[in-house]
């Protein structure tokens, strides 16, 4: 894949983390909201409880207790969730089902109790809807849109219905609430752009980070671990195969007469031959086994929970897999290799290794192109 394939896809990347981001910040935020809208409920109905009718508080409340405990139910099986699930695809559709209608309740009811005759009950609904709106604006930063319906289900109806009264009064307290949610409405898009560009650039740096951490760690030529980074690895796998118990196995391998490779096709060929030799070696091994490039020609393996027996088995395999690369003018190419397990003398990992190094050089002496294994 191309550089710009390359960027293309992990900007895609980037952008489904982001979404998935915005919709776990989402979910953290706005469980305070269910609990926060039906105790706003009770107090406006304790303060006006004589001027409000009761069936209609009732009914209110009835409506409201029945679509917070569907969203506290979904809150449960989100966190419950495991982070796979977590998908914007499958929570987004079913959160903003139960956003609708809990907000359609909780405004269609204000507008239900709210009493045409009554200026001081009117103002205290329109200061609990008011308040509603500013606890969206926190609940649900992360989806604007969100933000927006919530608080015209909340606001407007009552809103609308003092607009057309005849007091200028009560057309004043509408007017001034379409004000404030105009500037509502501008705070919310700067707020929703500003958390989105916050949960971009940390992926951007995330991954940066992680490219980076690659690169330090990766031979170039190879794409296998460096030496570094090999023996990093290598003695966190030594020390639990140690402390668990486990047989471990190391692999030395060293190419034969790579130097006539270079001394006679160039350094281009010797090269490709090394790339070859990083995808043999890593299709070759499991995910759990620690391989790298040592430098040179010369490429070292671990496998754990491994016999003696088979690791031999695996380098013999890995030996005739070597023999059938062929690189432009290089017919034949050959690799030495040793084998050694892990034993009781072994104080540490290098022990472990220099046994297999020991095998390695009597490989060589037999001839090359061989496998020899640990005395």
């Amino acid at each position: 894949m191309d550089g710009l394939g390359l960027r293309y896809e992990m900007e895609e990347l980037i952008a489904r983390q982001v979404h998935a981001d915005r919709l776990h910040q989402l979910f953290r935020q706005s469980v305070s909201a269910v609990f926060g809208s039906f105790l706003a409920v009770l107090m406006l109905c304790w303060l006006c409880w004589e001027r409000f009718d009761h069936t209609v508080i009732a009914w209110w409340i009835a409506l409201l207790a029945a679509s917070s405990l569907l969203r506290i139910s979904m809150f449960i099986a989100y966190f419950r969730s495991s982070a796979s699930e977590r998908t914007p695809q499958r929570w987004e559709r079913t959160y903003w089902v139960t956003l609708i209608l809990s907000a359609g309740i909780w405004g269609s009811g204000a507008l239900a109790v709210i009493p045409a005759d009554d200026l001081l009950a009117q103002a205290l609904v329109m200061l609990f809807c008011v308040g509603m709106s500013v606890s969206a604006v926190s609940c649900y930063s992360a989806y604007r849109y969100m933000t927006v319906v919530s608080i015209s289900l909340v606001l407007f109806p009552c809103t609308i219905w003092l607009l057309f009264q005849p007091s200028s009064l009560q057309v004043g307290m509408g007017v001034a609430v379409v004000v404030f949610a105009s500037f509502v409405f501008s705070a919310t898009r700067n707020l929703s752009d500003a958390l989105e560009t916050a949960f971009r650039l940390t992926r951007e740096i995330e991954h940066a980070h992680s490219v980076s951490t690659r690169a330090a760690q990766t031979d170039e030529l190879t794409g296998l671990m460096n030496r570094r980074a090999f023996f990093e690895h290598a003695q966190q796998l030594y020390g639990h195969c140690k402390n668990n118990h486990l047989p471990l196995c190391a692999v030395m391998l060293d190419m034969d007469h790579f130097k006539h490779i270079n001394d006679t096709y160039g350094h281009q060929v010797g090269d490709q031959v090394l790339r070859q030799m990083g995808v043999v070696i890593s299709r070759s091994f499991r995910e759990t086994d620690v391989y790298g490039r040592l430098g040179g020609e010369e490429f070292a393996v671990l496998l754990p929970d491994t016999s003696i027996e088979v690791a031999q088995n695996i380098a013999e395999e890995l030996i005739q897999s070597i023999a059938g690369l062929m690189t432009g003018p290089v017919h034949r190419i050959s690799a030495s290799v040793g084998v050694a397990s892990m034993i009781a003398e072994d104080h540490d990992l290098h022990s472990l290794m220099n046994n297999a190094d020991k095998a390695l050089y009597r490989a060589k002496a037999r001839g090359r192109n061989q496998v020899a294994v640990s005395e």
